[in-house]
């Protein structure tokens, strides 16, 4: 699951340079974007991902949790087993470590964080197209009676294993609404967000492994 949102903050997508005119447009939104989210203190969202792959005969639902305080690289993601509310995988992050319990194995993983750019870093999900990326307004889309923008996003470096990310902006909220993710093996990965919460107040502590919580877990330390 890990890879997953690997795959949603650093997406692939090949742009014609014919489409070049409308990079000002989609530059405009995303930066409207951008401001809004850097604004927070901190924000918790549910979401849904849901990977599908028809060639494969493949299609998987996952709900999960994620708090983030962005300003300060600190994240708490939560993985749910399908059709439950029974954690299967926390990802926790202090913006120097990072922590990923693996239920099944009542294990707990302990590396240091990857700030990088190529890093995982839920904290920066909504705002990672900032450096690296190309990206192109492709217009707008109405759903259940709600606009949305559509921008589509190309990193500059061609050998990621996706060839495009789709992002949904709710024009009148001015928030992230889905991000669709098609990799080259025929996968699509959808994240959609369910319910979003902006100033989420949540103390230090939630971004740091409590080893309390997890009776009887090992902790492995990889760094």
């Amino acid at each position: 699951m890990k890879r997953l949102f690997i795959c949603i903050v650093l997406s692939t997508l090949t742009v014609a340079t014919a489409f070049a005119q409308k990079d000002a447009d989609a530059k405009v939104i995303l930066n409207k974007l951008s401001k809004q989210y850097r604004s927070y203190d901190a924000v918790k969202t549910d979401f849904t991902l849901t990977i599908d792959n028809q060639q494969a005969g493949v299609k998987e639902t996952q709900t999960g949790t994620l708090i983030s305080r962005s300003k300060t690289n600190k994240y708490k993601v939560t993985l749910y087993a399908p059709g439950k509310k029974t954690v299967t995988q926390d990802i926790i992050s202090d913006g120097k470590n990072q922590w990923t319990f693996l239920k099944d194995a009542n294990e707990v993983q302990l590396s240091a964080a990857d700030n990088s750019e190529e890093g995982f870093n839920p904290a920066k999900i909504f705002t990672m197209y900032e450096k690296g990326y190309k990206y192109i307004y492709t217009g707008q889309q109405k759903l259940t009676g709600k606009i949305y923008q559509v921008v589509d996003l190309t990193p500059e470096d061609s050998k990621k294993s996706f060839f495009k990310v789709r992002l949904m902006i709710d024009k009148v909220k001015n928030q992230l609404y889905s991000a669709q993710i098609f990799d080259k093996n025929g996968s699509t990965y959808t994240y959609a967000l369910r319910t979003f919460t902006p100033n989420y107040k949540v103390a230090e502590t939630a971004f740091v492994f409590d080893k309390k919580a997890y009776p009887g877990v090992e902790v492995v330390d990889l760094r």
